[in-house]
């Protein structure tokens, strides 16, 4: 028989692990943003700095009069490569973050279920209020040994008359 005691322990536990690895895929997440912001930045103090180059450098007004078509056809075309680099690497850091996030879930279910497996097959017969916590859960529980089962109807069936 297992210790129904633990269940509070068991159950705290997963719900911190929970959390500890949603606090890291915030983290890493937050991280990835960074950093695309970061990029974009630079990006564009690179942009404004080689604009303010060419007109330091233009000779005439004609040159100075083309730069900005010039400036703006050739920030179209960089928008346009930027955001496609920028959606793949939104796509892909939510992509992680959401593969990330339902691993994290799966192990808590699978945690909280082994501990209420343990303290559901703890459970003395007759055990009524606790059952109805558990009735949810039954169909993740695990199935008790044909020997464990076993002395549990004795032991109710001996009750009962």
């Amino acid at each position: 028989m297992k210790d129904p005691t633990t269940f509070p322990l068991a159950l705290s536990q997963a719900n911190a692990q929970l959390l500890a690895r949603i606090a890291e895929l915030a983290r890493t997440g937050g991280q990835q943003w960074y950093e695309l912001v970061q990029r974009l930045v630079n990006d564009g103090l690179v942009e404004g700095g080689t604009e303010v180059q060419e007109i330091l450098r233009a000779q005439d007004w004609q040159r100075l009069l083309s730069l900005p078509a010039d400036a703006c056809l050739r920030q179209l075309q960089q928008r346009f490569g930027d955001q496609q680099a920028t959606t793949q690497i939104v796509v892909a850091a939510q992509a992680s973050f959401a593969r990330g996030l339902q691993e994290a879930v799966k192990a808590w279910q699978k945690e909280t279920v082994q501990a209420l497996g343990n303290t559901a097959l703890a459970l003395p017969p007759g055990a009524a209020p606790w059952a109805e916590l558990f009735k949810p859960w039954e169909q993740f529980l695990p199935k008790p040994a044909a020997g464990d089962a076993a002395p549990a109807k004795k032991a109710t069936a001996g009750r009962r008359k």
